[in-house]
Formats: structure tokens, sequence, C-alpha cells
């Protein structure tokens, strides 16, 4: 499952085609799902978080990258989720969550 757009999506994959499936909220695509799944089948969940480079946590900051590079080498930033050859990659409810806290300040 993963959120895209304000939505949730989902692939249902089995022994028929595999299946997309969309919803509102991510409770909504769980039931769809079960229901595309059938009641005795065992469904597995993986979520994949939805993640921000360097330039998706400016933006979330409403700084530009640099300023994202100088608090991260600080240690006043949230750590990357990981570290690519691309660069660091965070959830991005994780800045989100960080983005609250200053403002809140």
């Amino acid at each position: 499952m993963w959120e895209e757009n304000g939505r949730w999506h989902a692939r249902l994959d089995g022994a028929a085609a595999p299946r997309t499936l969309s919803a509102a909220s991510k409770d909504a695509c769980i039931r769809s799902l079960r229901r595309a799944a059938g009641k005795t089948t065992t469904l597995t969940i993986e979520v994949t978080p939805a993640l921000a480079g360097v330039a998706e946590a400016a933006a979330i900051m409403g700084w530009d990258k640099r300023r994202v590079v100088t608090y991260l080498d600080r240690g006043a930033f949230p750590k990357p989720f990981a570290s690519l050859a691309s660069g660091r990659v965070w959830r991005r409810g994780d800045v989100e969550a960080y983005a609250k806290k200053r403002r809140a300040r």
C-alpha cells in the first residue's frame, strides 16, 4: 500500500490477475483489499512510506535546500531514513512532524 496525491492505493497479487485498488483513506483501502481477496484469504500488507529527498524536505519546511543541509550537518534535523548515492531520504511524516514542532515554538 502507498499514499499518493491524498489517496491510498494497494496492489492485490494472487492466483488471479493482479489488481490495483484505490480509496480515500488507509482503512478504506484495507477494507477494499479484504473484500477483493475474500474473507478466508490471509492478507499480508506492506505499507510503503511516503519519502522525501532534500528538495521535498526543503519545500515542507519552507526553506531552500542549503538550509536543510546546514541543519542536518549541525545535527538539528531528523536523521535520514536512508542515504543513497543520489542523496539522503527521509520519511515524509518525520519531516512534517519536525516542521510542525518547529512552527509551534
